[in-house]
């Protein structure tokens, strides 16, 4: 346990600080670090290094050079830089390499330096240049904020979805301030800039004075300032030496430091650890390092070469040369277990596990100690909680050794987060490995979160170790293996050294069907690359069309689109490829086209009937289909925009003419018998002063009558033909509705009735005239005289006519509507009748 604590530096009596080492690095600079661009990504992310970025030698060999490389050293891509001169250099969340320029154009590139697309930061920016700038990370995503030459500030919280917003003038600014950095607070982005002893903060309307709480007056010129890693902590390094530590908010004064050196640190870092009360923080100059907090001693370390200053979540890394550390505050149960003398149950737990293995008897006695306490369960959940804060395999195995040996001395100990630190920390030792060189510390892991490891891994094109990683914690497929092979592929089809064939099959080799891919965004990154040909046999690997037809319509394969929306059956599917088509061909070989899919050219003759109906007769014209041209017509007729009675015929007279060619004499005689009932209706309209236009015959003959225009009835009914039984009918109910009783007495003598006489008697019930149905029942036909009798509610006649026909139906009839004391007449009528 000495040993272990060697590297151990108090600060204070609350807390101990580490400097451990991650790697050696291996990246052969030859420059010293200040002479470079420097930019390293946060949770254990990759550095970008911009060699040479002040020379002004137009020689190729004078250029600049880009390099990235792993945490560990590892080279992962180099390019000369071509473009303008660089400001600055920044890692988005996403990994991604943020160049910004003088002219204020921001350049994107991924890990291995291949370009992924520009920004502007306007050209307020572009015309004053950029004289500082700051990459930052806050709740919105990652941002930009620079200083101008006009000494004026712009920012953007968010370069995925760039808005600019310049922040408000600094009165009297009239050259670069002395130190400044960005806030984060309340969902607004801010920024705090010193000019001497006087600090500005300035939102998104205002520039306003700020005083740090507790800071003396005598205090000095505010050089350097550093915002922690959660924007909740700033501190301020002044001309005279003093370190002010205190809220973001400047309100509250956690403690004051004087460090006795005046020049001002290179770098200032906040070195915190989630859930500590201890804050520190670290100052870098070019051969020392400082830990101050509220102790009133400092840790200092001697600095061997240039170093660079990495804050973390729950750390500061320490960058340089040869070498790469990991500076911290040693965590809680790591302390109470290793610190010497130390009496705490994980530490006796841990010295039982080592006797054990001895085979001592001293075992047995921390044990009972232990357990004397009742402090076990206590004792191997420190041990767990140690074994994932530290970095060496080694002690992480011992922890978990002793973890597992108090465990098996606890009834129903919960197994579920032993088995899961065990898990993570695997994870964590082959991630930190010296070629994949991502240093996350178990605070910063869980942080992270699996999902987005994954996903920098992916980003590394370690699809191996990432599909490993997503088996042993047995992810589900659609968020483990599936996706990490989508990415594969989509990585594969750029390898332009291959055919596409080759590619294609090699991709659905190792894909098949596993849930979760998606063979159209594979595609689509294949079309992105050029591969048009390689898309299209990637699609064919793709089991739902409606995948496939947008991708294929964006590549200009539009028949091949309709193909595959008519195998899928959707018809909104369809619909979009046909109306693709028809922007996209001349209005001839569109039609041949739909004209060889019968199915699609089905669907856009209905699209048609409701929207184009001028289309839709192109289109039955080039069929020669006469009999839908007909129809097309006397719609047209109809529904048309020509309302006058001369296009309408017209209308009906090319529909004949149509339904003539296509040999349906029936359609042709019923349009020209409808043109002339047209002309008629209008006449009568003029004579009669009635609307009948557009009625049906039935329904002119009906009006006429109502009208009292009898003989214009009579002679339109003669004119077409009206069969005798259908006028009287229409006759018969149009008196009735117009109580014309003579004159419907008058028509049922005009001639023997076709329908008989019983109509007569209930169209003049329904209408309620009870004596004009009377004289009608007295001359209906004999197999009627029942049904007449019952209509005018004649139940006696009724009963005496059904006792002579001797029909038990009719009888049957009548008595289902008599009262009791009829009915008992008429059983006995009945019965007379049967004895005769």
């Amino acid at each position: 346990m000495d040993c272990y604590t060697a590297n151990w530096n108090p600060l204070g009596e609350a807390a101990f600080y580490r400097k451990s080492e991650l790697y050696s690095m291996d990246w052969n600079l030859t420059e010293e670090l200040r002479d470079c661009l420097m930019a390293a990504a946060p949770y254990g992310g990759p550095i970008a290094l911009l060699r040479n970025p002040w020379r002004k030698e137009k020689s190729p060999s004078g250029r600049p050079v880009l390099e990235t490389y792993s945490a560990s050293g590892v080279a992962l891509a180099s390019m000369v830089w071509k473009s303008g001169q660089v400001a600055q250099l920044g890692w988005t969340a996403s990994e991604e390499l943020l160049c910004v320029q003088e002219d204020g154009s921001v350049l994107v590139y991924d890990l291995f330096c291949d370009f992924k697309r520009h920004l502007s930061l306007g050209n307020e920016v572009l015309q004053n240049r950029v004289l500082e700038a700051r990459v930052f990370h806050s709740e919105f995503g990652s941002g930009i904020a620079v200083l101008t030459g006009a000494h004026r500030f712009t920012l953007t919280a968010n370069v995925d979805h760039l808005t600019l917003r310049r922040m408000p003038d600094v009165p009297g600014l009239q050259q670069s301030p002395t130190c400044w950095t960005v806030l984060s607070q309340d969902r607004l982005t801010l920024i705090l800039l010193a000019m001497g002893t006087d600090l500005f903060l300035l939102d998104n309307t205002v520039c306003s004075p700020v005083t740090p709480a507790g800071l003396a007056p005598g205090a000095g010129s505010v050089l350097q300032m550093a915002v922690s890693f959660n924007y909740r902590y700033l501190a301020l390094f002044t001309d005279s030496g003093l370190i002010w530590m205190g809220t973001a908010s400047l309100k509250e004064k956690l403690c004051e430091f004087n460090c006795s050196i005046r020049a001002p640190p290179k770098q200032m870092s906040w070195c915190c650890r989630p859930r500590s009360q201890q804050r520190a923080v670290v100052l870098a100059w070019e051969r020392r390092l400082m830990v101050v907090g509220d102790a009133p001693e400092s840790i200092q370390f001697v600095l061997d070469e240039d170093s660079y200053l990495v804050p973390e979540l729950d750390g500061v890394r320490i960058l340089a040369r040869t070498h790469h550390e990991f500076l911290q505050e040693v965590p809680g149960a790591s302390e109470e277990i290793f610190k010497i003398a130390s009496m705490a149950p994980g530490a006796l737990l841990l010295e039982a596990q080592r006797e054990y293995e001895k085979e001592s008897q001293k075992a047995d006695e921390y044990l009972r100690e232990i357990r004397e306490q009742d402090l076990l369960a206590d004792a191997v959940e420190q041990c767990i909680q140690a074994a994932a804060c530290e970095q060496e395999p080694a002690i992480q195995k011992s922890l978990l050794r002793a973890a597992s040996f108090g465990k098996c001395f606890i009834d129903k100990f919960p197994p579920e987060g032993f088995v899961r630190t065990c898990r993570d920390l695997r994870v964590l030792n082959a991630v930190r490995d010296y070629q994949i060189g991502i240093p996350l510390s178990y605070a910063q892991y869980k942080q992270l979160t699996i999902e987005v490891l994954l996903d920098r891994l992916v980003l590394r094109r370690l699809y191996p170790l990432a599909i490993r990683i997503c088996e042993y914690l047995r992810l589900p497929e659609s968020q483990g293996a599936s996706r990490v092979l989508a990415h594969w592929a989509c990585y594969k089809v750029q390898q332009k050294d291959k055919s596409d064939e080759e590619v294609a099959r090699a991709i659905n080799q190792k894909l098949g069907d596993t849930p979760g891919i998606s063979y159209s965004e594979i595609a689509a990154r294949a079309c992105h690359c050029g591969r048009s040909e390689l898309a299209i046999k990637l699609l064919e690997y793709e089991p739902r069309s409606g995948e496939q037809v947008p991708l294929l319509l964006s590549m200009k394969r539009s028949k091949l689109a309709l193909s595959k929306a008519l195998e899928s059956g959707d018809s909104d599917l369809v619909f979009t490829v046909v109306l693709h088509l028809k922007n996209e061909l001349n209005r001839g070989d569109f039609f041949m086209t739909l004209r060889s899919q019968p199915a699609a050219l089905s669907l856009y003759r209905q699209f048609c009937k409701h929207q184009e109906l001028e289309t839709l007769r192109d289109l039955y014209n080039q069929d020669d289909n006469h009999q839908e041209l007909g129809d097309f017509h006397v719609r047209d007729s109809y529904s048309g925009s020509d309302k006058r009675i001369e296009g309408r015929v017209a209308a009906l007279q090319a529909a004949a003419d149509e339904f003539s060619k296509a040999r349906n004499e029936f359609a042709a005689k019923a349009t020209e018998e409808q043109m002339k009932l047209l002309r008629l209706q209008r006449r009568l309209e003029e004579e009669v002063g009635e609307r009948f236009l557009d009625l049906s015959l039935h329904d002119t003959v009906s009006a006429l009558i109502l009208a009292g225009s009898h003989k214009r009835a009579d002679h339109l009914a003669r004119d077409f033909r009206i069969p005798d039984k259908r006028f009287w009918w229409l006759k018969l109910t149009a008196l009735a509705q117009r109580e014309d009783w003579e004159e419907l007495e008058k028509f049922s003598k005009s001639k023997k009735s076709p329908i008989g006489y019983l109509p007569f008697v209930e169209i003049c019930m329904k209408h309620h005239n009870k004596f004009e149905a009377k004289k009608f029942a007295l001359r209906v036909s004999p197999e009627q005289k029942v049904k007449a009798a019952i209509l005018i509610g004649d139940l006696e006649q009724a009963a005496e006519v059904a006792l002579e026909h001797r029909n038990e139906a009719e009888l049957s009839l009548v008595l289902s509507r008599c009262d009791p004391t009829l009915a008992e007449r008429i059983q006995r009528a009945r019965a007379q009748a049967q004895k005769k």
